[in-house]
């Protein structure tokens, strides 16, 4: 009886001591989202401003309608990643996907997230993909967008917030690291947000039920590809360090799962991405210049709910044209008479007959007839910014350069960066070339772009772009000198 019960016993020790393994696993807490934190900008504001940049996506570029089965599985897949965000983080997310080659995913404050169909059939399987969106989406969950505006210019954002889609809200994005135009939309983020939004996201799809591994590894897979596309969606995704072995050491702890397996529908998505066409970044970049996207947009209903086709302003004294095909030197010719800017931290004069508006570029000069659609064939865009990663206005200069060209793959420099005096300033001058907006023959023509540099007092630099097509760029030049002759830098 004795060895009877010491036998039950010893089975039952054993029993709970091969258990133990699967109840300590069982009771390893999972891992959670962390808490966003709090920003100066309202949510309220965050998602109004969202809508704004993507009004002005929907002019720049092509977007697939809510009706097609592509942007239906990325809806389906977007919702099933959602779905794991406590009620009091989320955002009213929207997916949609632009049909262009290049690799490459962005998200807006408050929710609006775009997907390439590169992206789409780069993937090789569906937890890659969620690991990009999941990775989106973490920027606007942790509200990188809205962290990076310096808190001195929030009275300045949240002004042009005060009306519905008001006209100087575009020329804001550049604060919050969001440029549009051109056919592009770069957004600035820091290794410290990218590393951010890979562990946010990695925890995202885990609870979703993807292997955060896959993530990592689709992004490691592009650094080591390169080829097109890549470095496009590197750029604005700087890596912050080896993301492989960043995610396997925030995930080494969480308990073990089957992850789901590959899906027949991300299958199916990826063989309808891979038939439709897709654009190139010079082929979008063109069609924005002509206001074809926008066109093509509304007469297919692409745009969402929340976004209307008119919703974001269009370039300074735009006259309702959605091209700039017809528009020659006679409809554009400056007039003898000059008006003056006056501006915070310069002053400038100006044609009569031209018009002055705050617009996504910065300040935009124009005659009524040379600019539509966000694009400028004839006129003057003045901006300014910081470059904290320079050294010299040279250095400034030449990364302005880049970053012009990153926004606009046809520019090129034509000639050598030279020295020029503005007013008793040192500055920094160079033509470029590109593509203008005017059609002939329904070709685009040449561009003469004259980039004038200058430091500013408080740091950083002031910039102007002198623009024509170079056919009249030499009509416009002794304006364009009068015009850089009475530039006052404060």
């Amino acid at each position: 009886m004795r060895r009877s019960v010491q036998a039950r016993v010893l089975a039952l020790v054993l029993a709970l001591l091969m258990t133990e393994p699967a109840w300590l696993m069982a009771a390893t807490p999972g891992p959670e989202l962390p808490d966003p934190g709090s920003v100066s900008m309202s949510r309220e504001d965050q998602q109004k401003l969202g809508l704004q940049a993507a009004a002005e996506v929907y002019k720049q570029m092509p977007v697939l309608p809510d009706s097609s089965p592509v942007t239906q599985y990325v809806q389906q897949l977007g919702r099933k990643l959602e779905r794991v965000i406590p009620q009091q983080y989320s955002w009213p997310f929207q997916f949609h996907v632009i049909p262009q080659k290049d690799i490459n995913a962005f998200a807006l404050p408050g929710g609006p997230i775009f997907v390439n169909l590169g992206t789409i059939t780069a993937a090789d399987n569906e937890a890659e993909l969620a690991g990009v969106i999941a990775h989106e989406m973490s920027h606007v969950y942790m509200q990188h967008s809205a962290k990076q505006a310096p808190k001195q210019q929030w009275a300045n954002i949240l002004g042009a917030l005060g009306g519905i889609f008001g006209g100087s809200t575009l020329g804001n994005l550049a604060r919050l690291g969001i440029q549009v135009g051109a056919g592009a939309v770069l957004m600035k983020y820091s290794r410290g947000d990218e590393a951010q939004a890979d562990a946010v996201g990695a925890i995202m799809m885990y609870k979703a039920g993807y292997n955060p591994r896959a993530m990592a590894e689709f992004f490691q897979k592009l650094e080591e590809q390169g080829g097109p596309g890549g470095p496009q969606f590197l750029s604005d995704h700087p890596n912050p360090g080896n993301r492989v072995a960043a995610v396997e050491k925030e995930i080494q702890n969480w308990p073990s799962r089957n992850y789901l397996a590959g899906s027949a529908e991300f299958a199916s998505a990826k063989q309808e991405a891979a038939g439709m066409r897709a654009y190139t970044a010079q082929e979008i970049a063109n069609g924005a210049k002509t206001g074809e996207w926008a066109r093509r947009n509304q007469q297919n209903g692409s745009y969402p709910r929340g976004v209307s086709p008119t919703s974001s302003n269009t370039s300074p004294a735009s006259n309702g044209n959605a091209s700039l095909e017809d528009v020659s030197y006679s409809q554009i010719k400056p007039s003898g008479g000059f008006r003056r800017l006056e501006q915070r931290d310069f002053t400038l004069s100006y044609p009569q007959n031209w018009q002055a508006q705050n617009d996504q570029n910065g300040i935009t000069i124009a005659p009524p007839a040379g600019a539509a659609q966000g694009s400028v064939a004839y006129g003057v865009v003045v901006s300014g910014g910081q470059d904290a990663n320079a050294t010299s206005l040279d250095q400034a200069t030449q990364d302005l350069i880049a970053n012009l060209q990153q926004s606009n793959p046809g520019l090129r420099s034509n000639g050598d960066m030279r020295r020029i005096s503005v007013n008793g300033v040192s500055g920094r001058s160079i033509h470029l070339t590109g593509i203008s907006p005017i059609q002939r023959g329904s070709q685009p023509v040449p561009e003469h772009d004259w980039l004038v540099t200058v430091p500013r007092s408080g740091g950083g630099l002031l910039y102007l772009i002198f623009i024509a097509p170079e056919s009249d760029f030499r009509k416009l030049r002794s304006t364009y000198q009068q015009m850089l002759d009475s530039l006052q830098v404060n």
